[in-house]
């Protein structure tokens, strides 16, 4: 469809205001999902945060990797363990991991950013300690009922962020770029899930928004009844809808992150499907918006 000079006019009106709200407010955005896989959508993605960063806004772009990590692991024949969707990461594993998100697709995106006119920094959770880790600690239940503890190995949590390292790249003019690496007190490096690292980062910044761009369209009352999308959903009634099995499976950790970064002071939190090219600038630039938006009240 080609727009005519109007109808492109017609859009930038439209986006005016919400170009002024967020005018030097912060957007955490979690990059992963089928949007990283597909070259054209990729490049919309970077688009969108370039775009961002040039009226104003202070994009921070907190990625995972995963397909990544198992081609790698896959080459190497190193096989990989999964627990309640954890991966189990030996310390071999764990060097592959570091060295394919912090190294190989961390770099990419910051080098796909600054090829299509945009300034990248990448940077990991060792960064002047901006993911300080704790290990975690899952547990299952045994043949006799009994709770036992799980060891993943190299799999952490988020114990602390320390965001000013962020914050000094961004005051520099750089669109930050991170990696779900995380570091304990002796230097040990931990994966972390990038969702958790994302809400978290977004709670330490007190950013205005954050998204995670999904391979879904958003929260649906039924989701094969594709006009019941929930628009706007309220964090009180989220124990409801996972007790309905409204909300259910890896969509129930994604928005666990979404009530952590509000609990933290984010004003509103958006789940929107990584799959729609531009989709970052219809949820934040349009009247319609796209996905579910989580607020608190």
């Amino acid at each position: 469809m080609v727009l005519t000079a109007l109808e492109k006019a017609a859009i930038l009106v439209e986006a005016l205001p919400y170009i002024k709200e967020f005018y030097g407010k912060t957007v955490v955005i979690k990059y992963g999902g089928h949007a990283m896989l597909n070259d054209d959508l990729k490049r919309a993605v970077l688009q969108d945060i370039i775009l961002m960063k040039f009226v104003g806004m202070h994009p921070v772009l907190v990625h995972g990797g995963g397909p990544e990590i198992n081609s790698m692991l896959k080459r190497l024949n190193i096989k990989s363990d999964f627990i309640h969707g954890l991966r189990v990461t030996d310390e071999e594993t764990m060097e592959i991991v570091e060295m394919v998100l912090a190294g190989k697709v961390n770099k990419d995106i910051v080098a796909g950013i600054n090829k299509i006119g945009g300034k990248a920094v990448g940077l990991s959770g060792k960064d002047g300690k901006l993911i300080e880790a704790k290990k975690k600690i899952e547990y299952s239940v045994d043949e006799k009922g009994k709770e036992v503890a799980i060891d993943l190995g190299y799999v952490g949590e988020v114990k602390k962020i320390n965001p000013q390292i962020i914050k000094t790249v961004v005051d520099e003019g750089y669109i930050p770029v991170i990696a779900p690496i995380g570091v304990d007190d002796e230097g040990k490096s931990f994966n972390i899930n990038a969702d958790y690292v994302a809400g978290e980062i977004a709670g330490a910044l007190q950013a205005d928004k954050f998204v995670l761009l999904t391979d879904v369209e958003g929260i649906f009352e039924n989701y094969e009844e594709k006009t019941s999308l929930i628009s706007t959903l309220h964090i009180q009634d989220i124990a409801t809808f996972i007790k309905r099995g409204v909300i259910n499976g890896g969509m129930i950790p994604k928005v666990e992150c979404c009530i952590n970064a509000l609990n933290q002071g984010v004003e509103k939190a958006h789940i929107i499907d990584g799959r729609i090219p531009h989709s970052i600038l219809l949820e934040i630039f349009t009247d319609e918006g796209i996905g579910t938006m989580v607020v608190k009240e």
